[in-house]
């Protein structure tokens, strides 16, 4: 069944990416976390769903994204799986899957493909993280970067503000773009870095840009459904907009629920047996 707003229904695929790209074609990318959600999102035409280590936040709690553990990320990431049809599915690798050794980060890779049945990972980093990018790559496992604001960094950074404004630092992520190109990833995602320098990026580069908080100058774009839905009000950064206010929908069915519970209108003879 075709979604909204898209005719084609293929499955996307990292080629298919790359072809949006040369043809000018913009890339719709949201996160989901369960099967439900993620029929939703595919059938209303995303392009990628990622299985973004924000569970950690809007699904546990957790203030950072640190605390996911693998197999909290593979149990995420095979629900979502079950509810896709058309679109790409991208794992982030948790915290320290990666980060310690190119051959524990391509075991960890693996398993995530195996276990969870979806089509790519993401990994945060530049130069300091090829070796395991090249060893995930050289496995048949296509990859995802992420440069700019990289939240598995938070403790290092010690701020959520805008990354690369200063020269030294845009420097380093034209590099780190172009490094991450040429080893073979299918794609980058910039987050929250200066509109100029993402469209840049985005101009000089061949494969597929996806920006949050990065302008309009990105090949596509991406944000966390529980923030554009409206679910999350407690974040407004100035990237994020909202197209639906869910929480206050919810609250107002549930305390209308609660209400008819409590005054003996539900369930009414027409909803028993």
């Amino acid at each position: 069944m075709a979604g909204y707003l898209v005719d084609d229904t293929r499955k996307v695929t990292t080629h298919r990416l790359t072809e949006m790209k040369q043809s000018g074609k913009k890339i719709a990318m949201l996160t989901s976390y369960d099967y439900s959600m993620a029929q939703i999102v595919d059938g209303a035409g995303v392009d990628i769903i990622l299985v973004g280590d924000s569970a950690s936040n809007t699904m546990a709690g957790n203030l950072t994204t640190l605390p996911i553990t693998i197999d909290q990320i593979i149990y995420h990431a095979r629900s979502v799986v079950r509810g896709v049809k058309r679109a790409l599915v991208v794992c982030d690798m948790p915290f320290g899957t990666y980060q310690v050794d190119p051959e524990d980060a391509v075991r960890n890779a693996i398993r995530i493909m195996q276990e969870s049945g979806c089509d790519a990972v993401k990994l945060e980093g530049g130069a300091e993280i090829l070796p395991a990018v090249r060893r995930i790559l050289d496995a048949g496992i296509p990859v995802c970067g992420h440069l700019g604001l990289t939240p598995q960094s938070i403790n290092k950074f010690g701020t959520y503000a805008v990354r690369a404004k200063e020269e030294a630092e845009a420097r380093k992520l034209r590099s780190d773009a172009r490094a991450l190109a040429e080893a073979g990833c299918f794609a980058i995602v910039l987050e929250k870095i200066p509109a100029a320098l993402a469209s840049e990026v985005a101009q000089n580069i061949d494969i597929p840009i996806i920006g949050i908080g990065a302008g309009g100058g990105c090949d596509g774009q991406v944000l966390v459904i529980h923030d554009m839905l409206g679910l999350n009000k407690g974040f407004s950064p100035k990237f994020l907009r909202r197209y639906a206010d869910l929480h206050t929908i919810m609250t107002d069915a549930i305390g209308q629920y609660v209400s008819d519970v409590k005054s003996c209108d539900f369930p009414n003879e027409n909803e028993q047996y």
